[in-house]
């Protein structure tokens, strides 16, 4: 990657290209979930394919408080398919649901207790043309259609259960990791999570206020 700081804008955004090669450390993981969840707020998620990076900011997510959230994969105890989710923070946690998509999720907390945060959206701001392809969906179409909701981010940055999941993202090896630019959003809301029925009325859904790639309702509930 280029020495030089690099500022490339995209839909209203920017992003300094030569602060994301340095991934987030594992400290910042061991965490609450809820805690991570608001600090990964306008963070990048970066992909490496090949010589090219695929990048996108994060702007939406929701918290799974382990084995105390009914609705977390963790409730029901560390099994073959949820074991990375109480091993270290900063572990990928990759799943396939509804027989379609997969879903990107990330491990908090220390080692032996289960938590994590799953991405609902990212703002793409780097490989677009790349991501278009993977979504089978136009460049010069809607953009949304790249990374708003869990399965698009996922499709649009090739990932896979077999591929991604126990990954480490604080590891600079890694081909999956998260970097700080320095952006900060001005705004962020709280809601309830989508799509589930247990604990369903938790505010464990965050996002960055205003941003048009959030895939769900974009108030306070």
């Amino acid at each position: 990657m280029d020495s030089t700081s690099q500022v490339t804008r995209l839909k209203g955004t920017k992003v300094q290209q030569d602060k994301l090669d340095q991934p987030l450390p594992r400290k910042f993981y061991a965490r609450d979930p809820r805690e991570v969840s608001r600090d990964l707020l306008g963070k990048v998620l970066v992909r490496r394919e090949g010589r090219k990076l695929l990048a996108g900011r994060i702007v939406e997510v929701e918290a799974y408080l382990g084995d105390d959230d009914p609705a977390a994969h963790a409730a029901a105890g560390k099994t073959l398919r949820n074991a990375v989710l109480f091993g270290p923070p900063g572990h990928s946690y990759v799943y396939f649901i509804y027989g379609n998509h997969y879903c990107f999720n990330v491990s908090c907390l220390p080692d032996g207790i289960a938590g994590g945060v799953l991405f609902r959206a990212l703002d793409p701001l780097i490989g677009m043309q790349e991501m278009a392809r993977a979504r089978g969906v136009s460049e010069n179409g809607n953009l949304r259609l790249l990374t708003s909701g869990p399965g698009r981010l996922a499709e649009a940055l090739g990932m896979t259960r077999e591929r991604d999941n126990g990954k480490d993202v604080t590891s600079t090896k890694s081909d999956l990791w998260i970097a700080d630019d320095g952006y900060r959003p001005a705004q962020i809301v709280t809601t309830t999570r989508i799509g589930v029925t247990k604990a369903a009325k938790l505010p464990l859904r965050y996002l960055i206020a205003g941003n048009p790639f959030v895939s769900g309702p974009r108030t306070a509930t």
